[in-house]
């Protein structure tokens, strides 16, 4: 790392007040195939999270991994569980042997903690999304740690999926946390694979996450326990970044890792948060937490106007609609090359859509009825997604 690398980290992280942190810790770090849980990393964790909270007043969230794994040590299974129902059941067995080394671990600390089991359904909704937010922000105000882990046992496309840096992301966002702290079996983001080329290199701060430094992310190998993978936390990354929050990625096999990383020193690789400053919540919600269901098409002017006017989406630039959704519903946005620039909370249905596109406003109301709105997409539900180009530079990082 070069002077001014490790100048411009170190007054990034000094800089920031910290008051919530999110630390998720993945199964590569947690658990062993052989061994099952590694109860020291966790009681590591947990000696630090105690310590930051005493003594600089900072309030932690805990996304964990490890139930599957924890699981699979207690069956007596040699390799993961392929099929949905022994995954979830795998899970519904080392969930309680998680928790209880956590609590334990944090026991010892002069911590409580308290457990939620979220699915994708939990961020989807919007009051069982405040109703989550509100449970973890009842639980921090008492001073116990909330640990979270998707609800594995019931969640089969979150099992899919099999991504809990995706739920760090949200959770992030849910409850406006200055950091987020993605714990792996890896140093941080590499160049190339490091495990397979001796040339590789850390790369110790990046910019801008872009599409091949994703690509280069999807070939780094993962440890046999984990499931997301390095490109899974550069995706969580990316939109925590877009939402104004710096992420560290860094290994969680060194006990050290949190205390280091909030002292400013050199751990892994620290990605910067968009210079725009924290965007509109409700906004992040629609883009990340909310799942598309369906695409509307318009053509260049609309995506023009979206772009660059901050207005509303109308009839008139719809060129055609992709899928059924209904009023209410979360829609995807793309130009006429198929490209997703925007996403939103759609005031028509898709069949109104169909039947309105490319249309005035007095056409509509004709066809449609006095009732239906003017706009298709307004432009308080109408998040705008940034293109992430390297500004001038290779893959995004900063040296």
């Amino acid at each position: 790392m070069s002077d001014k690398t490790a100048t411009h980290r170190e007054s990034v992280m000094l800089s920031r007040k910290f008051r919530r942190i999110i630390v998720k810790i993945g199964s590569g770090a947690l658990a062993d195939a052989d061994a099952g849980l590694r109860v020291p990393i966790i009681r590591a964790l947990a000696a630090q999270v105690a310590k930051a909270w005493e003594e600089r007043g900072i309030q932690f969230v805990v996304v964990t991994s490890g139930a599957v794994a924890a699981g699979q040590k207690k069956m007596g299974m040699r390799e993961k569980p392929r099929t949905v129902a022994m995954k979830q059941a795998t899970a519904a067995v080392g969930q309680t042997s998680l928790m209880y080394v956590y609590e334990r671990a944090f026991e010892k600390r002069g911590r409580k903690v308290g457990q939620l089991l979220l699915t994708h359904e939990d961020f989807e909704n919007r009051e069982r999304y405040n109703n989550a937010r509100n449970t973890i922000e009842a639980l921090l105000s008492r001073g116990i740690v909330p640990i979270i882990n998707e609800n594995d046992t019931v969640a089969t496309e979150e099992i899919r999926l099999g991504d809990n840096d995706h739920l760090a992301a949200l959770v992030t966002q849910m409850i406006g946390a200055d950091l987020l702290i993605l714990l792996t079996d890896n140093e941080g983001v590499f160049t190339r694979d490091p495990h397979r080329f001796a040339d590789a290199r850390l790369i110790p701060v990046i910019g801008t996450i872009d599409e091949e430094l994703l690509r280069v992310a999807s070939t780094l190998r993962t440890q046999a326990m984990g499931t997301g993978g390095m490109a899974s936390k550069l995706m969580a990354a990316r939109i925590v970044s877009e939402s104004g929050t710096p992420v560290v990625i860094g290994s969680g096999l060194k006990r050290g890792s949190i205390d280091h990383i909030l002292a400013g020193k050199e751990v892994g690789t620290l990605v910067l948060p968009a210079d725009r400053g924290r965007r509109n919540s409700r906004k992040m919600w629609i883009a990340y937490a909310r799942h598309p269901h369906g695409t509307v098409v318009v053509d260049d002017g609309a995506v023009r106007v979206l772009r660059e006017g901050g207005k509303s989406l109308l009839p008139a630039g719809i060129v055609s609609v992709q899928g059924r959704f209904r009023r209410g519903d979360a829609v995807s946005i793309s130009d006429l090359k198929g490209q997703e620039f925007a996403r939103g909370i759609t005031a028509w249905s898709s069949k109104q859509v169909e039947k309105g596109k490319g249309k005035k406003s007095h056409e509509v109301r004709s066809l449609l009825g006095e009732e239906i709105p003017a706009e298709v997409v307004h432009r308080d539900d109408l998040f705008i997604i940034t293109p992430h180009k390297p500004p001038g530079g290779r893959k995004g990082a900063v040296s």
